[in-house]
């Protein structure tokens, strides 16, 4: 047994509450529950895997929806009774296709940063269309026709933003960034580059600049 788990209170059965969060965006994503299996097993593949209270068995998620959570970290709260799972989210976490369970709004303030979690919640949306393709979906008409047309229409996007630009066109120009921002992400998920590797890549590259 892992020596931390000694550490952890579970409740009467056995299970202990788990804080879901994507580790890029920071944004919480669901709440679980582990046993100590869920919890070892967990720590050995290093992919999530959870306790259903409902089914009365283990789950790893995303098993069937190819929705899996790639672990990065594993704490525990000052009481040992709730864990915190920071992950790597491929696709969505929600069976209700959204990025993450805690889409009902009640109350939200402009502390809230749209921009750190439209990104990944648009490149989930183009992810699942190109797992489980919807009908009339212009995303998926993008995948079926393949790689040539997918660089054609980022080609054609670039020179749209140049033209804009040089028309100095605000309006045009947010629109068309717009959309090669999207295209750019359709090929990104079509040749199976993430949304981590461009962050790796761009820290890597801020480390560089400030050793300079």
């Amino acid at each position: 047994m892992n020596e931390f788990i000694k550490q952890l209170v579970f409740n009467s059965d056995g299970l202990i509450p788990v804080v879901v969060q994507e580790a890029t965006t920071k944004e919480v994503l669901m709440l679980a529950y582990m046993n100590q299996e869920a919890i070892e097993i967990t720590l050995r593949d290093k992919i999530a895997t959870y306790f259903s209270r409902s089914r009365n068995q283990l789950w790893k998620k995303g098993e069937t929806s190819g929705h899996i959570q790639r672990v990065v970290g594993v704490a525990y709260d000052c009481d040992a009774d709730t864990l915190l799972l920071t992950v790597h989210q491929v696709g969505v976490a929600c069976h209700t296709l959204h990025m993450s369970c805690f889409f009902n709004q009640v109350l939200e303030t402009n502390a809230t940063d749209e921009l750190t979690t439209l990104l990944p919640e648009l490149y989930a949306t183009i992810q699942e269309r190109k797992t489980n393709p919807i009908e009339g979906s212009y995303t998926n008409y993008l995948f079926s026709k393949g790689i040539d047309k997918i660089l054609k229409k980022v080609g054609e996007e670039t020179a749209e933003v140049i033209i804009a630009s040089k028309n100095q066109n605000i309006q045009e120009m947010t629109m068309e960034i717009s959309d090669l921002i999207y295209h750019m992400l359709v090929l990104m998920v079509n040749q199976g580059v993430t949304l981590e590797m461009v962050a790796d890549e761009l820290k890597k590259r801020r480390q560089l600049k400030a050793g300079k």
